[in-house]
């Protein structure tokens, strides 16, 4: 069954989906076209340049300011270096990253996809692409009617070869936080560089070519879900970009010289269409596929001028002030209950993290029991338990400790490899050490029960500081408990 554009079943022939319109955005000039090429260049400039930016961390550690070193397992940004164990400072970031998206959003709607959104930023590029080898709207609808002139082709081809250009750079730029960025550019051009590097920037040069260049609005529209999740976020106070229909309407052409009595402030002149990425109509209310840019503002705020009217035709509202009109419009309330609920989770993610940062401990120990067998029995009647300790040394220097026991009287400890008592550790590294813990007859005889807590206790030898972690020694079971 087909459906007409109106929803009803028809009956007639006629494709079950609309075909894609394609659009012809217009370049807008004002305020916000400003702040856009703004972002654009400031985001842009970041991703392509932070793989190149140094960070000293001593003669042991790379000095990438920002890298994610897969084979050391580790991630580095700036001063703050990340290990696996440590990834809930991942996880929280991306907690905060949320609750903010949530915050500006109950505030002033779609911003994030207006202005900073990664497929806004490309698409955005790329049609300032297109419209530096094609011209703006109206010469490159003119392109299109004849799409076999020369002209058409080797203005569209270059369009395409810039596209993909910039498609491989931002490949190349994704790849450069994986490793050293200027050691990996070399390995790039002289074809030595591993072939997953080779893999990763096809895959990103085609994803940017083909969702920035080609697919533009139909990510927004289709494939992103994040319009359909705003819906909740937003409210009567929320805002968002709106026309004023109680200003606008009725509208119509308007010659110079006539008057404005009984007539609203739109001519109906489209260039708020015209300038969309998305080419829909701002006047027929909230569409998902509006991305909240503001350029339709700047159009309208240019028209406004040239006719003689105030400018706000189009603007940021909420829908409180739209319902209530020029009469009763009331004050923005940046204080609402979701906004507040926001920026509290934010700040209480925000000082949980910041407390866990302050408190974060420069050495970790781990210990391991041997577990098969629980323990040996001595020929001196003794008993004698096994342990791997692993110190894992988070500075950026090399460190030595020592190793000793604290509940386990008359204990002897024994370090394979290291008899001197001393156990080095490289600066950022992990050293395992086999560690052995023995009691004579007596001590196991004044042993309380055959599982006894005690502590082992590493001491820095440089500064004296010591960390403290909770073992168990094993000894044979006692008279009258069950073997």
């Amino acid at each position: 069954m087909e459906f007409s554009s109106g929803g009803a079943p028809s009956s007639g022939g006629g494709e079950l989906y609309a075909s894609r319109v394609k659009i012809y955005p217009k370049e807008a000039h004002g305020r916000f076209r400003t702040i856009k090429w703004i972002v654009m260049a400031v985001t842009l400039g970041i991703y392509y340049l932070l793989p190149w930016l140094r960070w000293d961390r001593g003669p042991y550690l790379p000095d990438q300011a920002v890298l994610v070193d897969l084979p050391a397992r580790r991630f580095y940004f700036f001063f703050l270096e990340i290990w696996p164990q440590e990834f809930y400072f991942i996880t929280g970031l991306l907690v905060l990253a949320a609750l903010a998206l949530f915050l500006i959003t109950s505030i002033a709607g779609r911003v994030w996809c207006g202005y900073t959104c990664p497929q806004t930023v490309w698409t955005d590029l790329m049609i300032a692409v297109e419209r530096f080898w094609q011209g703006d709207r109206n010469a490159r609808l003119r392109l299109d009617k004849n799409p076999w002139a020369f002209e058409s082709i080797w203005r569209k081809g270059i369009t395409h070869l810039t596209w993909l250009l910039i498609a491989i750079a931002t490949g190349g730029a994704w790849v450069f936080y994986f490793a050293d960025a200027p050691t990996l550019a070399k390995q790039l051009v002289t074809f030595s560089a591993p072939m997953v590097a080779y893999l990763f920037i096809g895959m990103f040069t085609l994803t940017t070519y083909v969702l920035g260049g080609i697919a533009r609005e139909q990510v927004c529209t289709y494939m992103c879900p994040w319009p359909r999740i705003q819906g909740a976020m937003f409210d009567r106070d929320s805002l968002l970009i709106s026309y004023r229909t109680w200003r606008g309407e009725p509208n119509g052409p308007h010659k110079a010289g006539e008057t404005w009595e009984g007539r609203g402030d739109c001519i109906d002149c489209r260039q708020c269409v015209a300038v969309c990425p998305a080419g829909i109509d701002i006047r027929d209310g909230a569409q998902h596929e509006c991305i909240q840019c503001a350029l339709c503002i700047d159009a309208c705020d240019e028209i406004m001028d040239k006719v003689g009217r105030p400018r706000g035709l189009i603007a940021y509202d909420t829908i409180r002030n739209l319902d209530a009109g020029v009469q009763e419009a009331a004050p923005l309330r940046l204080f609402r209950s979701r906004v507040l609920f926001y920026a509290g989770a934010i700040a209480l993610v925000g000082t949980i993290m910041l407390v866990a940062l302050l408190v974060r401990p420069v050495l970790e120990v781990n210990v391991l029991h041997d577990r098969n067998p629980l323990y040996v029995k001595l020929s001196d009647g003794g008993v004698r338990n096994g342990y791997e300790v692993k110190l894992l040394n988070k500075q950026y220097v090399p460190r030595a400790f020592k190793i000793s026991v604290d509940g386990l009287p008359d204990a002897k400890v024994q370090m394979i490899g290291h008899e001197g008592g001393v156990v080095p550790v490289p600066p950022d590294n992990i050293q395992a050490v086999k560690l052995y813990v023995a009691l004579d007859k007596a001590g196991v005889g004044a042993l309380s029960s055959q599982a006894t807590p005690f502590k082992l206790v590493v001491t820095d030898i440089a500064d004296g500081t010591q960390t403290e972690h909770d073992a168990m020694f094993q000894g044979p079971p006692k008279s009258g408990t069950a073997k």
